[in-house]
């Protein structure tokens, strides 16, 4: 009696899986999936690893449980209802401004940021001073005391001065007398590029640096218990939204949107896309890759069925199998996920700018969830099909063939994984976008590829044709369906190669706006009107002929046609912060030669109309015709917008969003702008300091470089990242190629038998591959303009400059490297035996 063949599933998965895997079956499939789970688990680490730093540091990053911040002094009941509320409180005020050392010590200037601290000073964090250059700092709870002050060692190292020495602010000089090398609430904007000095308010007067003009930050920090913090954090928001008080609000650490804070989440999302769009043509690689594995074991499954092996045995045992495979492929990829998001925390330093905790298990636990769900969704249907695959295929091959996979069934594995990445991004609408994008592009690119063999087979045979070129268009219409599988693949892939160097090239294109080769590399705030005729004259005394000059006024924009307008009115963010904060505005009478007018007329001394920029009256809905009512130090302003103005605000020119055609504004208090190119000579910065002690001279020669290294540091951790992405591209290229291997052997085979030479074959398939990527890469350039489109101007808020050769250049990419994946996916197709591919073909 015969025995029944009945192997336990788990030594048929193992055994199945480990043959698989040293025959080379599995390649592709695997590395689909390590690619996509190590690129979302390398973004997902670096994400989680500073969320938990922002959480661990949000008090000391604030200075308090809760700020206030304002741009004017706080109204007296703020500070009545803290101590009502028995809560700590301490108020200060920064800015930024000249510092420089004596004339005798050399003169030298640098632009600081200046911050004037009373008593209770810092009631969350610590500040670290050193006594003496190189000692390690010491937790003090003290301030400087009046006539001193405490300075970063850049500062000491730039000015060269040393502790002890005077430090020149304003009208004022103060002894260095300690060393700061920590500082809560130092924020990441802009200015934390300038050397930090810190002050005791009790000096501030003495120096003169607070005018009328002045932009001055105020801050009132608390600390206490939870309830009392909310309670009065709800009492600032209702009187607030009840009096409609502006430019006050309460800080947070998500409220917050400096500078560097907008590049590296403007960075993150940049990084979520390439993960995204890696996972995605992982899913399209792991799909055609199951597919092809199928195909190959159609007739090893036969046999095993004729052995006697159940149809729901050889279904667990693949099921096993394909999830231990992508158990592991999702290990390997957090490995490498994490190994990799260590170089993001590298490249990223300056901006990150404190140390990052251990990160959680969650990304590990994602990655993994992502890995399987690949394999699961997109890689088993199709090989569940193997258990159906009848004995009788053995003597009849062309049984068993298997089917297209359900549309149920897909389409749950589809929503499920769609669910998985819209989690990881992070962000709603660019998950949306990208998710919704791709699977819209994939059913295009089918659609029209459906459309070109169409065509084609409609095309009337000339004769003179060349050979080669009719058996190309029969191999193309005598299938379509690989046709279409092959161009909506190769499609796909070019797309989001396409798309990502399009966003990256606008994205490093807005962060590296290049400086004009004449542009000012100086400007001056804070001049005051008497000092006005004396400084353009110093100025022509130091050779400066060219120089933008400006009046400067502080305004509020409190109504638009007669209605009073709120941060409220907006759900865009950046419309809610325009609304919220003051404008800086000026008059003339003279257009700015460098803001080209876009629509309406500029009519000189036009005594109730204002000039808007294009972009601000865009961003606020606002058109030719409106009635704006602006605050400025209290007395309303109404005018109407009669032009709108194009400003490059890379053009490092003194620019305003608002400018009134007038020569001048009665009764509104202004200070003087001022920017130019300084000449070569040495001193000339100090000795204009020392001429307006006042005024506020800003280098961006220095900064701007500086500002630039970060960026060079984020710029390459996007490029980093965007290897996996290619890495997935190329994956899918070779898994639309392989699976059509075998149709192409046994049809060159036929060929070959009837006569037909290998020359003349080579040439039909290098035609075929060459035709599919010019395809593909035309189709994948046009799609991805529009993708990138919305993505710059939804997501990435960038400036979308259409690029006329992107179709040309996609085109040739994708033919490229059609013709590149083919020569290596069927480099042995010719040079296998007729005979043999035939007998294989019967067998």
């Amino acid at each position: 009696m015969i025995r029944k063949f009945s192997p336990s599933v788990w030594a048929l998965a193992w055994r199945s899986l480990w043959r698989d895997w040293r025959a080379g079956e599995l390649t592709l499939l695997l590395l689909a999936v390590t690619l996509a789970v190590a690129a979302l688990s390398a973004v997902g680490f670096f994400a989680d690893r500073l969320q938990g730093g922002f959480q661990r540091d949000a008090g000391a990053l604030l200075g308090g449980d809760l700020v206030v911040r304002s741009d004017q002094p706080l109204p007296a009941d703020f500070l009545q209802q803290v101590q009502a509320r028995g809560l700590q409180s301490t108020a200060h005020l920064s800015f930024p401004t000249m510092a420089r050392a004596p004339d005798e010590l050399g003169g030298a200037a640098r632009l600081v940021a200046l911050k004037a601290v009373a008593a209770g000073y810092p009631l969350r964090g610590e500040l670290l001073v050193a006594d003496q250059a190189g000692a390690p700092g010491r937790p003090v709870q003290a301030l400087p005391v009046p006539g001193s002050v405490w300075v970063e060692p850049a500062l000491l190292d730039t000015l060269g001065l040393q502790l002890g020495q005077e430090l020149l602010l304003g009208e004022h000089s103060l002894r260095i007398a300690g060393l700061l090398l920590q500082e809560p609430d130092r924020g990441a904007g802009f200015m934390s590029f300038s050397p930090r000095v810190l002050m005791n308010q009790a000096d501030l007067a003495a120096t003169a640096l607070v005018q009328p003009a002045s932009r001055i930050s105020y801050r009132l920090a608390l600390v206490g218990d939870e309830a009392s913090v909310k309670s009065y954090r709800a009492w600032v928001e209702a009187r607030l939204a009840r009096d409609g008080l502006r430019g006050i609000g309460l800080e947070s650490l998500e409220s917050g949107r400096p500078e560097m804070q907008q590049t590296l989440e403007r960075a993150e999302k940049f990084l979520n896309l390439v993960a995204l769009l890696a996972a995605l043509l992982s899913a399209v690689a792991v799909a055609m890759s199951a597919r092809l594995y199928a195909l190959r074991h159609l007739d090893d499954c036969a046999l095993l069925r004729v052995l006697g092996l159940s149809q729901g045995l050889m279904a667990r045992s693949y099921a096993l199998a394909f999830g231990l495979a992508g158990l592991l492929a999702g290990l390997l990829g957090v490995l490498l996920g994490y190994l990799a998001h260590y170089g993001f925390v590298w490249l990223l330093a300056e901006l990150i700018q404190t140390s990052l905790p251990a990160p959680s298990a969650w990304p590990a636990i994602f990655g993994l969830g992502v890995g399987l769900t690949l394999m699961l969704a997109f890689g088993l249907p199709p090989v569940l099909q193997l258990s159906q695959v009848p004995p009788l295929r053995v003597i009849r091959r062309e049984l068993g063939a298997p089917k297209p996979a359900s549309l149920a069934v897909l389409g749950l594995g589809a929503l499920g994984f769609a669910g998985l990445l819209l989690l990881a991004s992070r962000d709603l609408k660019l998950g949306l976008i990208a998710v919704g994008g791709f699977a819209l592009a994939l059913l295009l690119f089918a659609a029209l590829a459906w459309l070109a063999v169409r065509l084609l087979r409609r095309l009337p045979g000339r004769a003179g044709t060349p050979s080669w070129l009719s058996l190309t268009v029969r191999q193309w219409t005598a299938r379509p369906g690989y046709a279409v599988v092959q161009v909506s693949a190769l499609s796909v892939g070019l797309l989001a190669l396409v798309l990502l160097v399009l966003l990256r090239t606008d994205l490093i294109a807005s962060w590296r706006a290049a400086t004009p080769a004449d542009a000012p590399d100086r400007f001056v705030i804070s001049i005051q009107p008497a000092q006005a005729d004396a400084f353009q004259r110093e100025l022509r005394q130091q050779g400066v002929a060219r120089y933008d000059w400006y009046p400067m006024i502080r305004g509020r924009l409190v109504s638009i046609n007669g209605r009073a307008v709120s941060a409220q009115d907006y759900s865009d963010e950046r419309a809610s912060r325009l609304v919220e904060r003051e404008f800086n505005l000026s008059h003339s009478t003279e257009l700015p030669g460098h803001n080209p007018l876009l629509a309406g007329r500029w009519q000189p001394n036009e005594a109730d109309g204002i000039s808007l920029e294009s972009g601000l009256a865009e961003t606020l809905g606002l058109k030719l015709g409106d009635r704006l009512g602006f605050d400025i130090a209290g007395v309303p302003r109404e005018s109407v917008i009669t032009s709108l103005r194009q400003v490059d605000w890379s053009s490092m020119r003194v620019n305003f969003f608002a400018i009134y055609p007038v020569a001048e504004v009665p009764g509104a208090p202004l200070s003087y702008i001022s920017a130019f190119r300084a000449p070569e000579q040495s001193g000339f910065d100090s000795a204009l300091l020392r001429a307006f002690p006042n005024v506020t001279l800003i280098d961006l020669s220095r900064t701007l470089a500086q500002l630039q290294q970060v960026l060079n540091q984020v710029i390459r951790a996007v490029e980093a990242l965007f290897g996996f992405t290619l890495l997935a591209g190329l994956v899918v290229l070779f898994a639309a190629i392989a699976a059509t291997r075998g149709e192409r052997e046994r049809e060159f085979a036929i060929l070959r038998a009837l006569g037909a030479r290998s020359s003349l074959l080579r040439r039909v398939q290098r035609a075929e591959l060459l035709g599919a990527g010019l395809l593909a890469g035309t189709l994948a350039s046009l799609v991805a303009l529009v993708v990138s489109w919305v993505l710059a101007r939804q997501v990435f808020n960038l400036a979308w400059n259409p690029t006329p050769w992107v179709p040309l250049g996609g085109a040739l990419a994708g033919a490229l490297l059609a013709l590149a994946a083919g020569w290596w996916g069927l480099r042995g197709v010719l040079r296998t035996p007729v005979a043999q591919t035939l007998r294989r073909a019967s067998d």
